[in-house]
């Protein structure tokens, strides 16, 4: 992501077809099942925080559903990968332990599997992609594990933890793809169950499949009729292909790193043929927004990955309305430099930063008055810039783009109009123009 426009790059990589896994992962009775999700859960009683499944109001006005929102980002690593990792850590046995373990992620697993194995005792190594956000390398490192930095993606970090782990003997602790990792994601399920039975739907954040397939084998075991819907990224639809059997066009910056997979595991596709309902993709503007949402009306930090399906209510609110939604609120390590681009640009959206471009005379006094102007009419200047040179400009004039604060899109009209009024030319520059 570049300096200028964090979440929206100019340039992204090219996309790629990602192929579908076509292993034989054997009959559903080799799956993992609820009792084995239940075992999990007594696992981690009292090692991992049991966070709270309640009620949105406010996100269920937006959305005309009855929303729920589970905070697994109130876990210690702020996602919900803790359940998976440390089910898989406690499964190992002695002499796996003393080797250490290997995990590839892009931030949130990788977090997981280096605090849960420095608490075990367990020697970790982590590769990530070279683009994960800074805030993730950073905390991994803290808790204890070594960090190998390799490749542009998830997949291109796994090719070089498959070279370290042949060479060193490291355990593998997968992501996803692993029955372990997806009975501790299970759990997710039992939790949101317990504290609402009657929700009607689940969204979930999909990248390579292990929490999908987790919750959906414990939630339509205990509620058959319950609809699971996936929620991917529209840069990286590898699910959505995987299940028509054909190939993801994938690539791009995303916001949702987090789910940014070009192949979904072999075990949590077989899954999520047989148990997931549907699988949607959203825009990169529905993540930002779903985002912005969870923190200007929640008071809640989620990454991008983690609004995924509150993004798919946000893009397709008919598709949920009057339904109870229980959405999966999955992580909330976002970098704040991020998290500030997409309030402003939220903001810009709302017409509450705005540009204006007004023409006026060449004279002195002419910045004071239009300041004047604006602040009578309530408006808070945020920038100013002032140009003579142009030749679009009268010999005799100037051009002066200004960016206000205001109330609304009813407001800015207000502030048009007062400066219009004096003989001045105003108009909104739109907000690409703006930058020019």
């Amino acid at each position: 992501m570049d300096a200028t426009s964090p979440v929206a790059p100019a340039e992204a990589p090219a996309r790629q077809l990602a192929p579908s896994p076509t292993v034989d992962v054997g009959p559903p009775a080799a799956w993992p099942t609820l009792d084995g999700i239940r075992a999990a859960a007594d696992l981690l009683r009292d090692r991992i925080v049991r966070t709270p499944l309640l009620p949105a109001r406010k996100l269920s006005d937006l959305t005309g559903a009855e929303v729920f929102v589970k905070y697994e980002n109130l876990q210690v690593t702020s996602a919900f990968k803790e359940r998976g990792a440390l089910v898989k850590l406690m499964s190992l046995d002695a002499a796996r332990r003393q080797r250490g373990v290997i995990a590839m992620s892009a931030g949130n697993h990788a977090q997981a599997v280096a605090y849960h194995a420095a608490r075990l005792g367990i020697p970790a190594v982590i590769v990530m992609p070279e683009p994960t956000p800074f805030v993730k390398v950073a905390a991994t490192r803290a808790y204890g594990a070594r960090v190998v930095l390799a490749g542009e993606t998830v997949a291109e970090a796994q090719v070089e933890a498959e070279r370290i782990s042949r060479a060193e003997g490291y355990s593998w602790v997968h992501p996803y793809d692993d029955a372990e990792v997806i009975r501790g994601q299970g759990t997710v399920a039992l939790e949101m169950l317990a504290d609402e039975p009657d929700l009607e739907t689940l969204l979930v954040p999909v990248g390579g499949g292990g929490l999908i397939s987790g919750i959906a084998i414990a939630a339509k075991a205990l509620k058959p009729g319950i609809e699971i819907v996936g929620v991917e990224t529209e840069l990286y639809p590898s699910l959505i292909a995987a299940r028509a059997g054909t190939q993801a066009i994938c690539g791009g910056n995303t916001l949702a790193e987090g789910i940014a997979v070009k192949n979904v595991g072999v075990l949590p596709l077989a899954i999520t043929r047989a148990l997931v309902d549907d699988v949607v993709a959203v825009s990169e503007s529905h993540i930002e927004r779903a985002v912005n949402a969870f923190l200007t009306i929640q008071k809640t930090a989620a990454e991008g990955a983690g609004a995924a399906g509150l993004a798919a209510l946000i893009a397709d609110p008919a598709r949920f309305a009057g339904r109870k939604v229980g959405v999966v609120l999955t992580g909330g390590n976002i970098d704040p430099r991020i998290l500030a681009a997409i309030m402003v640009r939220e903001l810009t959206r709302a017409d509450r930063i705005v540009s204006i471009r007004v023409t006026v005379p060449d004279r002195p006094g002419t910045l004071a008055e239009l300041s004047g102007i604006i602040g009578g009419t309530g408006g808070n200047i945020l920038e100013v810039s002032h140009h003579r040179f142009f030749l679009e400009v009268p010999a005799k004039g100037a051009r002066v783009d200004i960016t206000i604060e205001t109330r609304d899109r009813a407001h800015l009209d207000e502030i048009i109009d007062a400066l219009n009024a004096r003989g001045f030319i105003a108009a909104r520059v739109a907000a690409a123009e703006s930058r020019m």
